[in-house]
This record gives C-alpha cells, structure tokens and sequence, in this order.
C-alpha cells in the first residue's frame, strides 16, 4: 500500500505561482509514477501531469504545458509540481497518484491522495 499526501495548495491571484508537495509514504517501490490530476466544481477529473521518479521522463497536459514543472526529491520519496502564470481556469482540487508502472499517461493509477485546494483568482 501506498500513502500520499498532498500540500501547498492555496488562494493566489491570476499571474502568480503555487508549487505542490506530494509525499509518498508506505511501499514507495509502488510509485514508480506520480502524476497530478485536477478537478473543478462541475466538472470532470482531469490529468494534468506525470513524472517517473527513476528515469526522470516527464508528461504535460496541452493546458499546463510550458507553465508548470516537475521535481523530485527520492531521498524524501516527494514530488513538486511547481505551477507557475496560474490562472482563473486552473483552479481545482489537486489530487496526487502513483502506480508501480513506468509508463506515462493517465491510466493505470492505483493510489490516490486526498487533494489540496488551488484557487486562482481574476
């Protein structure tokens, strides 16, 4: 079993930067992958970005490209997403997941966070 935990969510006006933290805990040799997904009232989970802790390749959703970066601390078994020119239409619940597969994408994801809360305002 896998455990993670999100943080750094928060209020910040369009423009501006967030970066998000998400720990893993458990069986990490699980969470090979870790991706962040997002979800606004109304509507649909959607993949935002994903990144292999051990090969280092990185993906991007067309609307966070450019914008948004990964690192990766494996010493600490964390992520961070650091979103950057943040604007109105990204803000959502931002829930952290991990699968045991190397393969990038938004299928296949077996653990899953509780989220943290991005609000960007106009």
């Amino acid at each position: 079993q896998v455990h993670l935990v999100e943080s750094g969510g928060g209020l910040v006006q369009a423009g501006g930067s967030l970066t998000l933290s998400c720990v893993a805990s458990g069986r990490t040799g699980n969470a090979m992958t870790v991706g962040w997904f997002r979800q606004a009232p109304g509507k649909e989970r959607e993949f935002v970005a994903d990144t292999n802790r051990i090969v280092g390749s990185r993906n991007y959703a067309d609307s966070v490209k450019g914008r948004f970066t990964f690192s990766v601390d494996n010493a600490k078994n964390t992520v961070f997403l650091q979103m950057h020119n943040l604007k109105p239409e990204d803000t959502a619940v931002y829930v952290c997941a991990a699968k045991g597969s190397y393969a990038l994408g938004p299928t296949g994801y077996e653990y899953w966070g509780q989220g943290t809360q991005v609000t960007v305002s106009s």
